[in-house]
């Protein structure tokens, strides 16, 4: 049976790290250490930490990649190491651990948006289609070459996590049935395309705070693609936004809230926006007319 290791942290990495379990000898889960999470601040593991310990699998947490390469070399001779999603970068004494290397789940398809935050680049970029990559692991960031891909399409109110969670188990499905002829040299991967790469940038928080000056369907995307992280947000932060809507309303001022009907909507550069779910600060998530009906007096502008 082939040997492997598998590299992950978040929620996303679990769908192929249980295919991996079940298709490979599993020696070894390496993922990022706890670190604090949520309101209480209180260290808490990773989705990939707590996965591998329901199925009673071992777990590393290297704190950089000295202590990565240390893990990696202890656990050896293995077969192959799998990876999706760990969040750091493998140099050449980690690839080359490993008898077959390291092959990638990568949510896009390649080489457009290589790097930390594919998901998001995709929706606020207005494409209509992404999907996963399966790819040999080299040292360049995300330019390995394609073992496997497909396809899939971006619905028009999908978040990026509603995305998210599609390609993981996309990907999942990608792993299974394509890595097994792979490690055995019966799948030759395929050099990425010389052109079209653009680089996905990792989201900050700063981004998400959004101007209504923007146009609408600008402002949708960003809406779905800081969903669930960080959150898009309006008004110096004053209000985030969860889920908004077009509207066929006439233009309104940008930054203005109104009430259209049942609707909580909000003036942008060309046409108003509908706020279908929003948060203040401190608050809870709710529906954008609800939150409406608890403010004293005019709506007016957000500050």
């Amino acid at each position: 049976m082939i040997s492997s290791v598998f590299l992950g942290t978040p929620a996303a990495s679990i769908p192929t790290l249980q295919a991996v379990a079940s298709l490979t000898d599993l020696r070894l889960v390496v993922t990022r250490p706890d670190k604090p999470r949520g309101r209480s601040g209180r260290a808490r593991p990773s989705p990939v930490k707590e996965a591998a310990k329901d199925l009673g699998l071992p777990v590393a947490e290297p704190a950089g990649r000295a202590e990565l390469e240390e893990v990696l070399t202890e656990a050896a001779p293995f077969d192959l190491g799998v990876v999706v999603a760990f969040g750091m970068i493998l140099r050449p004494a980690a690839l080359s651990v490993p008898g077959r290397g390291f092959v990638n789940v990568h949510f896009s398809l390649l080489p457009r948006w290589r790097g930390a935050a594919p998901v998001e680049r995709a929706i606020l970029s207005g494409d209509e289609k992404t999907g996963v990559t399966l790819m040999v692991v080299e040292e360049g960031l995300d330019t390995g070459p394609v073992v496997a891909a497909q396809t899939v399409q971006i619905h028009p109110t999908e978040t990026a996590g509603e995305l998210t969670a599609r390609l993981a188990d996309l990907g999942a499905d990608l792993l299974s049935r394509h890595v097994i002829d792979f490690v055995r040299g019966g799948v030759i991967p395929v050099p990425q395309a010389a052109s079209g790469a653009t680089y996905a940038d990792r989201i900050t928080t700063h981004e998400a705070d959004l101007s209504a000056t923007r146009p609408s369907s600008a402002l949708l995307r960003a809406v779905r693609a800081y969903s669930p992280r960080p959150g898009a947000r309006f008004g110096q932060g004053a209000l985030k936004v969860w889920r908004a809507g077009q509207t066929d309303l006439d233009q309104q001022p940008p930054g203005r809230l109104f009430i259209d009907g049942s609707r909580l909507c909000l003036g942008t550069h060309d046409r108003p926006i509908e706020l279908i779910e929003v948060q203040a600060p401190g608050g809870k998530r709710m529906a954008g007319a609800a939150w409406a009906r608890g403010r004293p007096g005019d709506l007016g502008r957000l500050p």
